[in-house]
């Protein structure tokens, strides 16, 4: 049988740098970080003050009050985003086949602050079990596909993948291959998480997984640097339009990019923590080569996880350094993280959209607030630090690994005939 080629027709952004997809560009090629004091709830009692929020996001621009009431951020995440990238797409909503149509979206946690809520107020009550009514529908964490797919009439494909951070990537993975197989025309996928609450910073205070540079917010999310001590949590959503070529090319749709292959690993390790030596990514980058049916020599760059953890940001490099071998160095590495925080579950979604992004202008967005060489990592390694760099690029991959040891990566091509 052979395979459908799949391609990128339309993207969409809601991230701690900007709104839209021209914000969020100018964005990571201008170093913008994201991170400042948190206004969603008063952190003062706890150990991280700050986190990656969005900006002047009011659901009130986007849906009426009483639809607002219905849905978790999460799920207003997701929709804004993708009818950003459902109109960008240019797809005639009247003349496509909806039942070929369909939408696999990830969320590693989902509806948190909505779960959170409504058991502070169950604790705060009598003792009389007075839940919302849309306190499941809210929390679960397929609702954000169903939702879009509502509001569409889309009747193809429509789940959710929860693989904690990897699960935007699985989504493009499982997006990607259901194009390819010929069960569908045009998939909606991505991402999106709402996770800045007193529970997700509690929790992952709790884990010892956040940086504390309470002193410097802005500085504080430093992939690769010596100093770094944690991830900054970040929420927002990201959303690709996947399309099989030939329907794209039929309608006379602009492409962005295309998607040549996907890889899956388990680290089988440990729940929080990478394999020292990076073995389990080293297995999802020569799975995603073989996939794509690249050689290592082809890739030009790689948008790594780069969360900011002592351990992750090492082993991720090592393991880069293992598959590529020499050509590594001739790599530009860099971690977008630097200025969006970690999205968590749409962290695969906004770090593709990038990706796509900068084959298409030929700039490599810079990993910022480097300031202190680590010594356990290889100074031979271009890791496009602080500033943006121009460079040609025919092949992107992006990584994205998980709590539970659940790896994924994705590689992009410039589209040729």
């Amino acid at each position: 049988m052979e395979l459908k080629r799949v391609v990128i027709t339309g993207l969409g952004a809601l991230t701690p740098i900007g709104n839209n997809i021209s914000e969020y560009w100018d964005g990571l090629v201008n170093g913008k970080s994201g991170s400042g004091p948190i206004t969603h709830f008063d952190p003062e009692k706890f150990k991280t003050k700050f986190a990656c929020e969005l900006k002047n996001f009011n659901p009130l621009d986007y849906f009426d009050r009483k639809e607002a009431r219905k849905l978790d951020k999460f799920t207003q995440y997701a929709m804004v985003a993708s009818d950003e990238a459902i109109a960008d797409s240019g797809i005639d909503l009247d003349a496509v086949d909806k039942y070929r149509v369909g939408v696999i979206w990830g969320a590693g946690i989902g509806g948190l602050e909505t779960f959170q809520n409504e058991v502070l107020n169950f604790a705060a009550g009598d003792g009389t079990p007075r839940f919302n009514p849309f306190f499941i529908p809210k929390m679960i964490a397929d609702i954000a596909p169903g939702n879009i797919s509502i509001k569409h009439g889309f009747m193809g494909a429509n789940y959710t993948t929860v693989s904690a951070c990897a699960s935007s990537a699985n989504a493009m993975i499982d997006a990607l291959n259901n194009i390819r197989l010929g069960y569908s025309d045009v998939i909606v996928s991505g991402g999106s998480e709402a996770a800045v609450t007193i529970a997700g910073m509690g929790g992952f205070n709790a884990m010892h997984a956040l940086s504390t540079r309470n002193e410097s917010p802005e500085t504080a999310s430093r992939p690769f640097d010596a100093t770094r001590d944690g991830f900054v949590l970040g929420e927002g959503a990201g959303a690709l339009i996947l399309e099989e070529y030939e329907h794209a090319k039929a309608r006379g749709a602009k492409i962005y990019a295309e998607v040549i292959g996907g890889g899956l690993s388990s680290d089988a390790y440990h729940m929080t923590a990478p394999h020292p030596d990076g073995n389990g990514v080293v297995r999802v980058m020569e799975n995603c080569l073989r996939n794509a049916g690249i050689k290592p020599e082809d890739v030009d760059a790689i948008n790594t996880h780069g969360t900011s953890t002592p351990l992750g940001d090492v082993a991720e490099l090592k393991a880069i350094t293992k598959v590529f071998g020499d050509h590594a160095k001739n790599i530009n590495i860099n971690s977008t993280k630097s200025m969006t925080g970690h999205l968590l579950g749409a962290a695969g979604a906004i770090e593709g959209i990038a990706s796509v992004l900068a084959m298409q202008h030929s700039i490599v967005p810079p990993t910022i607030n480097h300031e202190n060489v680590d010594e356990n990592i290889d100074a031979s390694l271009n890791l496009t630090l602080n500033k943006a760099q121009k460079r040609e690029l025919n092949i992107v991959m992006s990584n994205t690994f998980g709590f539970g040891g659940h790896n994924a990566c994705v590689a992009f091509k410039k589209l040729t005939e």
